[in-house]
Order: structure tokens, then C-alpha cells, then sequence
């Protein structure tokens, strides 16, 4: 790993406040791998035998219904670690996780941290902070869905991913629109809509490429719009 992969690592909310040193010895001898676009990491029900830190790249993280309809629970990003929980209670992944774009991951084994641990059981603390920032992710989620309007989901979405928050912005969507739509909770057609309703606010879509004239006025329909679409 280089010295990029170590300063994500150590920033993410299991390793936070920890150092370096202890930061490696938790980690052990794992090597980071690039995964293609579609490729499964786990299935919802089998054991929960490792973890995941992303280091470059894009996870969804979903369940299959009893009638086959799949479910997005989340999109984890580079920064974020998944599947911590499972692994730590050493239980069943109670979801599935497939990369949506190529990925550069750090794959954990499940059993070996555990033993780090019990070796030091103070580290247990970081595992709390990383199942509460996962509950705050949840509870965010689920706001979003059951408060903001389309748009202002999708608005919200663009300026999670655009490089600054003022001026003129071109981001490039990280993987398809319908999966970005299951992500915010709606049908493809009312991500169709609350897109088109978008342009008044400077949004132009041409295919993957989202370009906006002004992100901080895109901030304004997120933060004060009324709920006056869905």
C-alpha cells in the first residue's frame, strides 16, 4: 500500500484516532485488489468471514426481495469501510455487495481482526464509532427519502460528488441512472422528471456527464426548496 491507501485508511471512522502503527497491525498483511464493474464480494446469507475498505471506486450494498426485487440499501464510496459490523459478530452478511464501477478494495479477514482485538480490547470503542456513523448514514438515508423531494435528492447526490460548492461544476455520474434512482428511492421515470426539473436550477445531463452552471444555487433548492415535487 502507499502512502495515499494509508491516509484513507486511518481516516476512516474504525481506524480514526488510532496510529499508524496500530493502524497496520489491525490491518495485517492484507493487499489491496482491483475488482472490475459487476464483480460480487459477498451474498446476502453467507458467513461473514471479512471486511471491506474502499480505496478507489464504488460498492452498492443491497438485499433480494422473496419475489427477486432488488433492494439498494447504500452505495459506499472511496473512504468508507462495509460489512465491519457482520464480520465483527461474526454472523451472516444480512445483504449483498457487488462493485458498480471498477474498484480498488482492502479485504480484511474477519477472523484475524477479531483476535487483534481481543488482544487489545480498548479497540473495540473504533468499532462502535464505525457502527454509529453507519447508523447516521442510515438515518440520513432514510430522511432524505421520507423529507426531500426528487430533485432535491438528486440535487443533493450531485453536489455530494462535485469538486467544489460555488461556481460552474461538470461531474461525471459514478454509475447508471437507474441504479443512482433505486439508491434515492424512486422509479426511473420520477428520476426522469425530477432531472428535467433540475434545468431551471442550471443542471444539464448529456448521458453520464452532469454539468451545472452554479453549485451553490443547486445548494439552495437542497437546503430551502419546498417539497413540491416527488
Amino acid at each position: 500500500m502507499n502512502a495515499i491507501d494509508n491516509e484513507i485508511i486511518a481516516a476512516t471512522p474504525l481506524f480514526r484516532g488510532l496510529s499508524s502503527e496500530m493502524s497496520e497491525t489491525l490491518v495485517g498483511r492484507a493487499i489491496p485488489r482491483v475488482y472490475e464493474k459487476g464483480a460480487m464480494l459477498f451474498h446476502q446469507g453467507e458467513p461473514a468471514s471479512a471486511f471491506f475498505i474502499i480505496l478507489d471506486g464504488w460498492v452498492k450494498l443491497y438485499r433480494t426481495t422473496a419475489d427477486g426485487l432488488e433492494v439498494v440499501l447504500h452505495v459506499f464510496k472511496r473512504g468508507e469501510a462495509f460489512a465491519e459490523a457482520a464480520m465483527f459478530l461474526g454472523g451472516r452478511y444480512p445483504a449483498s455487495a457487488e462493485t458498480v464501477a471498477p474498484s480498488r478494495l482492502l479485504k480484511i479477514d474477519g477472523e484475524a481482526f477479531r483476535l487483534r482485538i481481543r488482544d487489545r480490547p480498548e479497540l473495540a470503542m473504533s468499532m462502535l464509532a464505525s457502527a454509529s456513523y453507519q447508523l447516521k448514514m442510515l438515518v440520513e438515508q432514510i430522511e432524505q427519502i421520507k423529507v426531500r423531494s426528487a430533485p432535491q435528492r438528486i440535487a443533493d447526490f450531485l453536489i455530494r460528488i462535485a469538486p467544489t460548492r460555488e461556481g460552474a461544476a461538470v461531474v461525471e455520474l459514478p454509475f447508471e441512472k437507474s441504479l443512482l434512482a433505486n439508491r434515492l428511492g424512486m422509479k426511473p421515470e420520477s428520476f426522469s422528471r425530477a432531472l428535467g426539473h433540475l434545468r431551471s436550477y442550471g443542471v444539464t445531463v448529456d448521458r453520464e456527464v452532469v454539468r451545472i452552471d452554479d453549485v451553490g444555487r443547486l445548494l439552495t433548492l437542497v437546503e430551502y426548496a419546498e417539497d413540491d415535487e416527488s
